[in-house]
């Protein structure tokens, strides 16, 4: 069934850009929705080319794709499949974005820069699309960055009951990877019923990528088995750093939970290779077998997806989806 009808009023339709298709498959199936087909190309000098295959007359369209590499050619996908949509007059356009693409580029630290998360959302409205979904934003602030509703939906219950169901909570601690997030360290915290917190100063240097120093640890974590919890993952040069620097503290166990695993360049060598005990992570991005190894726990955030998608689309309630937590 390509579309879901309330009351015979209104029908959801689902489609997919071509960056990881089997994650909207698999949201399809929590909803009972097959993917609606579409056809796309790429011209010989780049240029893309997307169309869906049936009518989206007055339909509830949910556009699903994940930004992955090559990022770019993902994000435009999207914008044109939006805009398809909106010049083939379905009702209302949801931009279903489990990773928000430019999301670190929140805010200008020096003169001449851009906002680049910002402009992701002013694109987004000028496609066509009237309200976005996006799965643990780098920072909240870039809820207020679209002209319409935004779904912040968070990974944390997922990820933590993990936790709770395989590891002993009683000598964990909850450390967070910088001061910055400290706030969702102390989430984690009372999910997990009330652990102690502890976080890593680390300095960035902003004239280079993905260049950070791990300075010290503030918080007592000798013996302790330590969860140090992340939004991403993306060289895993920062979160290896900070295990070693807890490590050098006397922790006896460090396990890493992270919504988004990205593993650009070395990150899958450099977590392989350390001495981190599990990575946890959920599938917002596709992570290919070339990319897994052992110590990697991949859990789907599909059942969550879902349930959102289908809350919009009977005008119910997501914050419920979180006992009120926005």
């Amino acid at each position: 069934m390509n579309t879901l009808e309330v009351a015979g009023r209104k029908s959801l339709v689902l489609l997919s850009g071509g960056a990881y298709p089997d994650l909207a498959d698999e949201i399809g199936a929590q909803i009972g929705v097959s993917v609606t087909p579409t056809t796309r190309r790429q011209f010989a000098n780049g240029e893309l080319f997307i169309r869906p295959n049936e009518s989206v007359r007055g339909t509830d369209a949910f556009v699903i794709q994940s930004h992955t590499s090559p990022i770019n050619d993902w994000t435009m996908e999207s914008l044109l499949l939006v805009d398809a949509l909106k010049r083939a007059s379905a009702k209302r356009i949801t931009v279903v974005a489990p990773f928000y693409p430019y999301a670190r580029q929140d805010k200008k630290h020096r003169g001449r820069e851009p906002i680049s998360a910002r402009l992701v959302a002013d694109l987004f409205k000028t496609a066509g699309a009237d309200r976005l979904m996006a799965v643990d934003l780098h920072t909240a602030q870039i809820q207020g960055f679209f002209d319409g509703p935004v779904d912040h939906l968070f990974a944390l219950p997922l990820l933590a009951e993990h936790v709770r169901d395989k590891y002993d909570t009683s000598d964990l601690v909850v450390v967070s990877p910088d001061t910055g997030r400290v706030r969702v360290a102390e989430q984690w915290a009372d999910e997990l019923g009330g652990l102690e917190i502890s976080f890593v100063h680390k300095t960035r240097n902003i004239d280079a990528a993905n260049d950070v120093v791990a300075n010290r640890v503030v918080g007592d974590v000798t013996g302790r088995r330590c969860l140090l919890i992340d939004d991403m993952i993306d060289t895993a040069g920062s979160i290896t750093k900070a295990a070693d620097l807890l490590f050098d503290e006397g922790a006896a166990e460090v396990i890493i939970a992270a919504t988004h695993g990205i593993f650009s360049g070395d990150a899958v060598d450099r977590l392989k290779n350390s001495r981190i005990g599990e990575i946890i992570v959920t599938n917002t991005l596709p992570i290919d077998e070339a990319k897994r190894f052992d110590k990697l726990s991949v859990l789907s955030i599909a059942p969550l997806l879902g349930k959102a998608i289908k809350e919009v689309f009977e005008d119910g309630s997501v914050t419920s989806l979180f006992h009120g937590r926005s």
